[in-house]
């Protein structure tokens, strides 16, 4: 099974760069990477490969991931689809793990992430990724699962799809009907596109091997930036499927005062949106940001 590559690209010029080092170095390369670029122009003068590299620009002021990662996949010209966050470096072993789990089983594989402190990513003088060092300082994210690599262990709930790193086939991603581009903005579009897979009677696996590393961003903790978005998704993700997704963050945003929201409600209630100081406080520079 030939594997496309897909991710998105707003304004990490720096981390697409280093995620193509790393797809440079795999032990069984793609057949493709598929750059949705939601931005005003796609990106020049990136790294040689060794596969094809194809660019599309998706319009929208929001952040449109929803639609973005559609147009990735309507590109993407071979079955296997990895979808790889732009700020993911995948190791070595990623492409081909994940290749083999689909020829296995046509099934929805999430490998595991590691988060890396801020100046973390070296180049050797072959131009690929210090994975040793990427492996010494990644952090494991502590509400996800350890797997060994050679193991394959079934995930019972879809919600907790983790949309940095996984894979599926192209006729899984169709017959679910792809991502719903009524999410608009940050935040609900992968829950509930974990939901349309397992109506469809997709599994749901997480798989070892498969490993990537996040690279270091500052985050808002709470997200405020993306406050509107989050109250408005979780809206639209409740009115569809009766039960709430981010609830962590609505449960934030309920203890600042900012909302009226309880995981028994029907409906969010805006008191107030978070003011400047509240969203310079939520800033976070540390040497570990988990996502």
């Amino acid at each position: 099974m030939n594997i496309s590559v897909l991710t998105l690209v707003r304004d990490r010029r720096a981390h697409l760069i280093n995620l193509i080092h790393g797809l440079n170095a795999q032990q069984e390369p793609p057949a493709e990477l598929v750059i949705a670029c939601m931005q005003a122009d796609i990106e020049r003068d990136l790294p040689d490969t060794v596969f094809p590299v194809r660019q599309r620009r998706v319009a929208g002021d929001a952040l449109p991931l929803a639609r973005a990662r559609n147009e990735a996949a309507a590109a993407a010209r071979h079955e296997g689809l990895v979808f790889l966050d732009v700020d993911c470096i995948p190791s070595p072993e990623l492409v081909g793990r994940y290749r083999a789990a689909l020829a296995r089983e046509a099934a929805l594989y999430m490998g595991e992430v590691h988060y890396l402190p801020a100046g973390a990513v070296r180049l050797n003088a072959a131009g690929a990724p210090d994975f040793d060092r990427l492996d010494a300082l990644g952090v494991d994210h502590p509400a996800r699962p350890t797997i060994g690599a050679d193991r394959i262990v079934a995930e019972a709930d879809p919600g907790r799809l983790w949309g940095l790193s996984f894979a599926l086939t192209h006729a899984d991603h169709d017959r679910a009907g792809g991502f719903d581009e009524i999410y608009e903005g940050y935040g609900g579009e992968e829950t509930d596109y974990a939901w349309r897979l397992a109506a469809a009677g997709i599994p749901f696996y997480w798989l070892g091997g498969a490993r990537a590393w996040h690279q270091h961003h500052p985050l808002y903790r709470p997200p405020y930036p993306h406050f509107d978005a989050i109250v408005a998704n979780a809206q639209r993700f409740h009115a569809r499927w009766r039960r709430w997704c981010m609830d962590y963050w609505l449960g934030m945003f309920r203890d600042a005062g900012l909302i009226e929201w309880s995981p028994a409600a029907s409906e969010i209630r805006v008191l107030r949106r978070p003011c400047a100081q509240e969203i310079e406080q939520a800033r976070l520079n540390d040497d570990v940001c988990f996502g």
